[in-house]
């Protein structure tokens, strides 16, 4: 009895690994402070207003500013109430880091019940490895402290996981299926293909328990199908537009996986693919992970649909078949194919750890504040220049707010002021034409100076104009 006590006590403590592990890598991407960008400044306008605001947006398919009249928070709703509760307690103020903070928590949270997934499938070897894939996932890595909702999905989708397992093994679980499955659907609408994978997984491994757990997962669906054609009603899903990638995407998920870092992907995919010819338990993850990848990529054949972070509740399944295979070597070579995953996982990390700013709206304000006289206008030329300036001034540089003007407003008549600054984004240099070029040349202005803030997603240029 107290050997039993102790190994529990042993696989409890290890379980604890892969969340550890995640949140000393998030901890060290946080340090750098980044600036929030333009999906994160969105989060930051949306989760504090009141409750009964956000649900008329969504009804409404309206946007929560006069400059983003056409982007409404449908696609997020639910996070943006779970950042709103966050919000709400005492002490958390909207910096970034408070904002970043529940994501990065729920990811780490969702690695360590991914690892009981697999304790239960698989032993407890294979269930910590597992975790330890996914807690060093360079993808999940770089997404689990962005202030958007991929932990909290993540984390829903993993204990949605588990209630399937639990319902396969005793009979138990439906509840936290019901309700697990629900929340991943409501906090990412791509969490949707992972738990109609779970579904098929569930009934190929399991009989009438599967049958149960798949008619749970289907009815736990609805509540987001609901919110997905409510969005669509109104003329949009409320999502960015990607480049296509076609019948390409399962190769292209498992690379964006490691996020380019081919050793990683060849490794994993080799130790997946050996998972899921050998393991026993293949059933479950195998159809997790192939379900998605189908279903995605027969929506990419219409439409555009993919972004590598879209898929990261189906890709945990690719952490999960690759502990598989490592678990189907033969004894004297688990070890080894273990730390070599997991190092292999680890170095790839290291990029990430060193965080470039996606975009730097900071530095902008700050720019601003230091050379903009009173009186002088600070036009926001596109939106998400709007969304930049709207948030950092306020955090930053209120003095600056009597000065700013948004969209749709244009720039101020000629005589305003001789100097006009004008703020607007742009990528890799590209700047288009706006009205407000037009307005100011017509008015007598001509570019004084510009400068401009590279980043990771785009640049946000500051232009100068005078007469």
């Amino acid at each position: 009895m107290l050997t039993r006590a102790v190994a529990r006590v042993g696989t409890r403590t290890a379980l604890l690994l892969p969340p550890a592990l995640l949140l000393l890598l998030g901890a060290l991407q946080l340090r750098r402070g980044q600036p929030l960008w333009y999906d994160e400044l969105y989060t930051a306008t949306v989760a504090p207003l009141p409750l009964r605001e956000l649900a008329r947006l969504v009804v409404d398919g309206a946007g929560p500013t006069a400059y983003l009249p056409e982007v409404p928070p449908s696609f997020n709703a639910p996070y943006y109430a779970l950042v709103h509760a966050w919000l709400a307690l005492p002490g958390v103020e909207p910096t970034p880091l408070a904002l970043r903070l529940p994501s990065l928590l729920c990811a780490a949270a969702a690695t360590g019940v991914l690892a009981d997934v697999v304790r239960r499938l698989a032993g407890p070897r294979a269930g910590l490895l597992a975790g330890l894939l996914a807690a060093s996932g360079p993808l999940l890595v770089e997404q689990s402290v962005e202030a958007r909702s991929y932990g909290p999905a993540l984390l829903a989708t993993a204990l949605a996981a588990l209630g399937v397992v639990r319902r396969l093994q005793d009979g138990r679980g439906l509840v936290l299926t019901a309700v697990a499955g629900a929340a991943a659907g409501l906090l990412h609408w791509f969490a949707l293909p992972a738990l109609a994978g779970l579904a098929v997984g569930a009934l190929r491994a399991g009989g009438r328990r599967g049958l149960g757990a798949a008619a749970v997962l289907a009815a736990a669906a609805l509540p987001a199908l609901g919110l997905v054609a409510l969005s669509l009603s109104h003329g949009g899903e409320g999502g960015p537009s990607p480049a296509p990638v076609g019948a390409a995407l399962p190769v292209l998920a498992v690379r964006d996986w490691a996020v380019g870092e081919l050793p990683l992907a060849a490794l994993l995919a080799a130790a997946a693919v050996l998972g899921a010819v050998r393991s026993r338990a293949r059933a479950l993850p195998l159809a997790w992970l192939l379900v998605p990848l189908a279903v995605v990529t027969a929506a990419e054949l219409v439409r555009p649909v993919y972004y590598p972070r879209y898929l990261l509740p189906a890709l945990l399944a690719l952490a999960v078949l690759g502990a598989l295979g490592v678990a189907a070597l033969p004894p004297r070579l688990r070890v080894a194919g273990a730390a070599l995953l997991v190092a292999v996982s680890l170095a790839a990390d290291v990029p990430r750890l060193e965080r470039r700013p996606r975009e730097r709206p900071d530095e902008v304000v700050a720019l601003l504040a230091a050379r903009q006289a009173p009186g002088e206008p600070v036009v926001a030329v596109d939106a998400r220049a709007a969304l930049a300036l709207d948030q950092y001034v306020a955090r930053e540089a209120p003095r600056l707010r009597p000065d700013v003007v948004l969209p749709p407003q244009d720039v101020p008549a000629p005589g305003t002021s001789d100097v006009v600054w004008l703020v607007r984004f742009g990528d890799d240099g590209r700047l288009d034409r706006h009205d407000d070029d037009d307005l100011l040349e017509q008015g007598g202005y001509a570019l004084a100076e510009s400068q401009v803030f590279t980043a990771v997603t785009g640049d946000l240029t500051v232009q100068r104009w005078t007469r």
